[in-house]
């Protein structure tokens, strides 16, 4: 199977490459696959919504020999690649840490708020955990459900990206569930961003300057915390 054109994330991976490389906007907007005005707009945080970055290096959609050469050259285009799959257990528990054993709840909770599609038997595999605490958790029967903060496995270490990835895809299909993108839908996204940033940057443009607002100094630094 074909290594694909563009991070699962785009938007996500280039929050991370913007904080953590040295990348021109130009290389992660190619590598994201988005427009450059997009990716000033994530650098500048005038964005709709905050983006908490995924990390293409983590992911195996990046390496980091690949990721140096960009830096070194700002007119390289950064290719996306595939690290081969890790070798994993094939039969057994999974193992998890003392220390991320107590976590787990949380990201059973994550699961199943945002893939209810994703069985019980399919939980129980990813984070290595029984049968008997998921279906407590899905009726909130818990003992510590109260507690209980739905937080993303991948991000808990309790599972890999991919695995998270490939899961999510199988349980769909198996669903019925159409997770392919609508290209009008990501243009249309794309577009009402730079509507948004332009319009952003226009209205400071032609913000007054202090002495320009009328009233008095304590009226003036109202008007301007308002804004």
């Amino acid at each position: 199977m074909a290594a694909p054109t563009l991070p699962l994330m785009p938007h996500a991976t280039a929050a991370w490459l913007v904080d953590n490389s040295a990348l021109t906007f130009s290389q992660i907007a190619e590598f994201c696959g988005l427009h450059i005005l997009e990716v000033q707009a994530i650098a500048d945080d005038t964005a709709a919504t905050k983006l908490k970055g995924r990390d293409p290096l983590r992911a195996g959609e990046l390496t980091r020999e690949e990721l140096t050469r960009g830096e070194a050259d700002g007119d390289h285009v950064v290719k996306i690649s595939r690290m081969p799959e890790q070798a994993r257990r094939t039969s057994g528990p999974r193992y998890t840490p003392v220390s991320k054993r107590q976590d787990k709840p949380d990201g059973i909770l994550w699961i199943i708020k945002n893939h209810p599609e994703i069985t019980d038997g399919q939980i129980s595999k990813l984070i290595g955990t029984t049968k008997n605490t998921i279906s407590d958790i899905r009726s909130k029967a818990h003992w510590n459900y109260a507690n209980l903060q739905p937080r993303d496995p991948v991000t808990l270490g309790l599972t890999s990206q991919r695995e998270m990835d490939a899961l999510v895809a199988a349980a769909a299909k198996k669903a019925g569930i159409d997770l392919s993108v609508d290209p009008e839908k990501v243009a249309a996204d794309r577009a009402a961003i730079i509507n948004q940033l332009q319009a952003e940057r226009h209205a400071a443009a032609n913000a007054p300057e202090p002495s320009q607002v009328p009233g008095t100094a304590l009226e003036q630094g109202e008007a301007l915390f308002r804004r």
